[in-house]
């Protein structure tokens, strides 16, 4: 089993290629396309919001930072409040603020509804098939413009009422999976999106048919690791889906929600904004094609709450000011990854001697660009292998670094936890 993971990380995590992903977008921009993006930025990156109605000027802001996805709750008691009666109306203003920037939706098809079940998660034939009505009624209303219907929010955890249980998530998935694929069969369905990556629960998913309905496989991979650890698990996924999928099927992973709180012990907000790169980076190494940050913004401000810090702003809104929010290192992080690598896919990771070491190249066209790190605790002088050439250097934040001569030996260059972009000067290769 080592050697049958040890290839399978090689493959996966390596950036060796994208051949599995169904149906991308074309990399024109095209957002309301049906497909997942193709691994060019910005097109994978999105945050968690909690509001259909957005304030003066969040949305500008958000799309600023180079965000093309947001991952929304779609309340089943939020929107049938009369039983058999479905009022969308606040979806249908999300999704209007959301078209002139092109951002794309992933919608949560969650939780409960009072009238079925007691309330509780569904778990009996009438309550599968009321939230299948209700989940196909929102799929007619919306299908065609790119939306990922993601099933149900974190059933291994608390979520499901009153207890996770694996079977009734099953038979839910895969009653609501059938109801969507009649009504829209181009519409992307996907799940489980599990708290972190619960490999049991997963497997049990796999092993009873759920791979036949899902285009994709949404999980939750938080910790409190450097975003670097996630690799083996996301390459012991890969096996299992592989292993279970139908013949011929290629199901890829998405990262559907996963963020660092800046309180968190040993953390702080410039911990965070260089974590939210390193997030999105390994993504793009792993084939991700997908990676939502949780959370656009801070839910509050205790500062003794890890859940009020995991945002890319602050909590205050300040009405007419430009920005509305207050920028945190995050925000910056991810204005500078998604400002320096526009229009650039992902080619590969560049071997180094040590494996805590990173140097990515992107290629768009004749271009190359690239950006280097290390998981070290301290930082470390290195000689990169890049061309002979000038270069210019940008921290993860947007600050500029200076610049720097590769001579035949390669690009000296001091490597730290932050991730600094690579940019030659003549703007192309050298």
């Amino acid at each position: 089993m080592k050697n049958v993971l040890r290839t399978s990380m090689l493959a996966f995590c390596l950036g060796s290629g994208w051949g599995w992903a169904i149906a991308w977008a074309g990399e024109t921009g095209d957002h309301l396309a049906h497909g997942l993006p193709a691994p060019v930025v910005p097109h994978g990156l999105g945050v968690n919001i909690h509001f259909t109605d957005p304030r003066p000027g969040e949305m500008k802001m958000l799309a600023e930072a180079g965000f093309t996805w947001i991952r929304m709750d779609l309340s089943w008691a939020g929107t049938e409040r009369e039983k058999g009666r479905y009022d969308f109306s606040a979806y249908d203003r999300l999704l209007a603020a959301l078209e002139p920037y092109k951002i794309r939706a992933l919608l949560i098809l969650d939780y409960s509804n009072r009238f079925y079940d007691q309330g509780l998660s569904p778990h009996t034939d009438e309550g599968r098939q009321a939230m299948a009505r209700w989940a196909t009624a929102a799929v007619q209303r919306y299908q065609g413009r790119g939306i990922l219907w993601e099933m149900y929010n974190e059933p291994n955890i608390h979520f499901w009422k009153p207890k996770p249980n694996v079977q009734d998530y099953i038979l839910l998935a895969k009653e609501v999976g059938k109801a969507i694929r009649q009504v829209g069969p181009k519409e992307l369905y996907i799940g489980p999106a599990t708290s972190q990556i619960d490999l049991k629960f997963l497997e049990a998913c796999f092993q009873d048919g759920l791979l036949k309905y899902w285009d994709a496989v949404s999980v939750h991979p938080y910790r409190q690791q450097p975003p670097e650890t996630v690799r083996q698990e996301y390459a012991q996924l890969r096996a299992l889906i592989d292993k279970y999928a139908p013949a011929g099927k290629k199901i890829p992973i998405l990262s559907g929600e996963w963020g660092y709180s800046a309180v968190w012990k040993n953390f702080d907000e410039t911990k965070q904004g260089k974590y939210l790169a390193r997030q999105f980076l390994v993504n793009l190494i792993c084939n991700i094609p997908v990676s939502i940050w949780y959370d656009w913004h801070d839910d509050g401000t205790n500062p003794k709450d890890p859940e009020h810090h995991f945002g890319t702003v602050r909590h205050p809104y300040f009405e007419g000011r430009e920005p509305v929010y207050d920028p945190k290192p995050a925000y910056l992080a991810a204005k500078t990854l998604t400002g320096q690598l526009a229009g650039f896919r992902f080619a590969q990771q560049v071997p180094l001697d040590s494996q805590e070491d990173y140097l990515l190249r992107f290629q768009k066209g004749p271009e190359s660009r690239w950006v280097a790190w290390t998981t070290a605790e301290t930082p470390r002088e290195r000689t990169l292998p890049l061309p002979v050439g000038k270069y210019q250097l940008i921290d993860h934040t947007g600050q500029p670094m200076g610049t720097r001569t590769a001579s035949p030996e390669g690009l000296p260059l001091r490597l730290t936890d932050a991730p600094q972009y690579i940019t030659p000067l003549s703007g192309g290769t050298p």
